[in-house]
């Protein structure tokens, strides 16, 4: 049996304790409004809230250098603008991606169409078709062959000898749009704003695959081949991290994306240690991810931010690290969350 003294019970105050509150939605008169409530709460809305949080501190730092990442199908959901305002406010300096991702995000971008997926055809129905199944959506193949089109026609202003990385690749498309269409893009804001866009695995992507026929096509022709050398994105993302003593990330998802961004720590270590570099200490300070998955599927990438903190990843909360993790569809927290930010800035 239990004998407590309720004489030293805790009021929760006096151990400095954060009391929660109600979610009253007839106070809440913008997103922003709502976003503060939910971070007063508990679960996913209490995150999303200290989500925003960390990303608004993340953006007035000046000092900030500020990755996002990205997986998943986040373009072909039609999120893409999402990223397009970040960057054009200034808020991300650097994109690790898919090059799905990029293939979905490059075909919006240049006015062709996605469409939603109609449950009663069948997937052999889809593909005699020639609509290609995302999920819930449809991405048509006459898109995709138009894409490769426009990625010959981008490409076919390199000089000769050129060695491309996928940086260079997506910037040559970005140019593209930024001459040939009107509307918004990934790849056109980053190309406006100067903000490189890596994809580590380059070649498993529709991209890929069309970089590789411009290549047999220009053999085939008595062309040279344009040589693809991937450690040129390495060292060009590790460079602009060496400049800036403070880093965050911003992650959708988990994958190659996440995880390529977040080796930059023990890449410059290691170069310290086993090639004698003066090389700077560098982990993320500010950290927030969105993806629904727990450690144990995989999705992100083995790891969680604590566990990062061991490999020298991430700047410890101890030592005035900031990070948040939302488990969450990112389509339903990710408008959420960059919205409410903007209304703080725009205040």
């Amino acid at each position: 049996m239990y004998n407590r003294d309720e004489t030293k019970y805790g009021t929760g105050y006096d151990d400095g304790l954060e009391p929660l509150e109600p979610l009253d939605p007839s106070q809440a008169t913008s997103v922003d409004a709502l976003v503060r409530a939910m971070a007063n709460t508990a679960f996913g809305g209490r995150r999303v809230g200290e989500a925003c949080d960390v990303l608004e501190a993340m953006v007035r730092d000046e000092d900030c250098f500020r990755v996002v990442t990205i997986s998943g199908a986040m373009t072909i959901a039609k999120q893409g603008l999402l990223l397009c305002e970040m960057i054009d406010r200034g808020w991300v300096q650097a994109v690790v991606t898919t090059g799905a991702l990029m293939t979905h995000g490059f075909v919006e971008g240049a006015g062709l169409q996605h469409f939603k997926h109609r449950p009663n055809m069948k997937d052999e129905e889809l593909y005699k078709r020639g609509y290609n199944r995302v999920y819930d959506t449809i991405e048509l193949e006459k898109n995709l062959d138009d894409a490769e089109a426009m990625l010959q026609a981008a490409m076919a202003k390199l000089p000769p000898g050129t060695v491309l990385s996928s940086r260079l690749v997506l910037e040559r498309l970005g140019a593209y749009l930024a001459e040939q269409s009107s509307g918004r893009a990934i790849l056109k804001s980053a190309f406006e704003k100067e903000v490189p866009v890596y994809v580590p695995a380059f070649t498993d992507s529709e991209l890929g695959l069309d970089l590789a026929i411009y290549n047999h096509a220009r053999e085939a022709a008595g062309d040279a081949r344009f040589l693809f050398d991937p450690f040129l994105d390495l060292d060009d993302f590790t460079d602009r991290i060496r400049q800036h003593e403070t880093t965050g990330i911003f992650t959708i998802g988990g994958g190659v994306p996440r995880n390529w961004a977040q080796q930059v720590a023990p890449y410059l270590e290691i170069q310290q240690v086993r090639l004698g570099r003066d090389e700077p200490l560098r982990r993320y300070r500010y950290a927030v991810r969105i993806c629904p998955e727990p450690e144990h599927w995989g999705g992100l990438s083995g790891c969680s931010y604590t566990e990062g903190v061991s490999w020298g990843k991430f700047v410890p909360e101890s030592e005035g690290g900031r990070h948040v993790e939302v488990f969450s569809d990112a389509t339903i927290a990710w408008p959420l969350i960059v919205r409410a930010v903007m209304e703080r800035l725009d205040a």
